[in-house]
């Protein structure tokens, strides 16, 4: 029996999401570790059935993930090289585990389809970090966070996919105010900044951020943040509503 219903799925063509979230001053992205022996790590992706638009396959997938129904997401690349395939991966995976993977486990169309060339559909997400509860799917051994600084070496090229989607995170910031987000509801220009210093890797001269910030037009600021010292409290902030956020 076929694991795969070619009826049922679009052959060859996969997506693969890079979810981001932000806590502790660090920018995350989660991560899957497959459940077999070796250490094989994977972004959370999966396929497109024949009856869904590709859209709606994403936030099936990220729903399947994260418990989330309503997630920022945005399309930003299509892996297609020729040579794209997870042959070398499923080989590694029989000679780990030989066990999972006799011929009454898998059909010989698995088997082809498993190692055929497969075109991936790249999306990133923001989610609010402390409201994921991760969830792991039948292949996975565990779903868990990882500093965008000190991601392991992952199949296929998951590492080139996260790479690109951190590019595409950090040239849309600015216009699509992505970072609301990542952010609780209000917040301050300091933890702001913290979170943009931590998507580009780079410190950023407050005053200027500051100024940049505000020139944008983005925020609405609100009463002063408690500290016990009035004259020194700094203002909260929250993201102005606009269409289509």
């Amino acid at each position: 029996m076929s694991l795969f219903n070619g009826q049922d799925l679009i052959a060859q063509v996969a997506i693969d999401c890079v979810i981001f979230g932000y806590q502790d001053k660090q920018l995350k992205v989660l991560i899957n570790k497959l459940n077999f022996k070796g250490d094989f790590f994977s972004l959370p992706g999966g396929l497109i059935f024949q009856n869904e638009s590709v859209t709606t396959a994403a936030y099936r997938i990220l729903e399947e993930r994260t418990s989330l129904s309503e997630i920022y997401l945005d399309q930003f690349y299509v892996f297609g090289d020729a040579e794209r395939t997870n042959a070398d991966v499923f080989n590694q995976l029989v000679a780990m585990n030989p066990e999972s993977f006799g011929v009454d486990k898998l059909s010989k169309s698995d088997m082809d389809w498993i190692t055929s060339r497969f075109i991936s559909i790249g999306y990133y997400a923001l989610v609010d970090i402390n409201k994921v509860k991760p969830k792991k799917t039948a292949l996975d051994q565990s779903v868990e966070w990882y500093n965008i600084k000190d991601l392991p070496l992952m199949i296929v090229d998951h590492n080139e996919i996260v790479k690109k989607g951190l590019d595409a995170l950090r040239s849309h910031l600015d216009e699509k105010i992505l970072a609301s987000n990542l952010l609780p509801d209000t917040f301050t220009i300091k933890d702001l900044q913290q979170l943009y210093e931590a998507i580009f890797d780079k410190t950023f001269a407050r005053n200027n951020f500051q100024r940049k910030i505000l020139d944008l037009d983005i925020l609405e600021r609100l009463e002063k943040k408690f500290t016990g010292a009035q004259n020194k409290a700094p203002y909260l902030y929250r993201f102005k509503k606009r269409e289509g956020y």
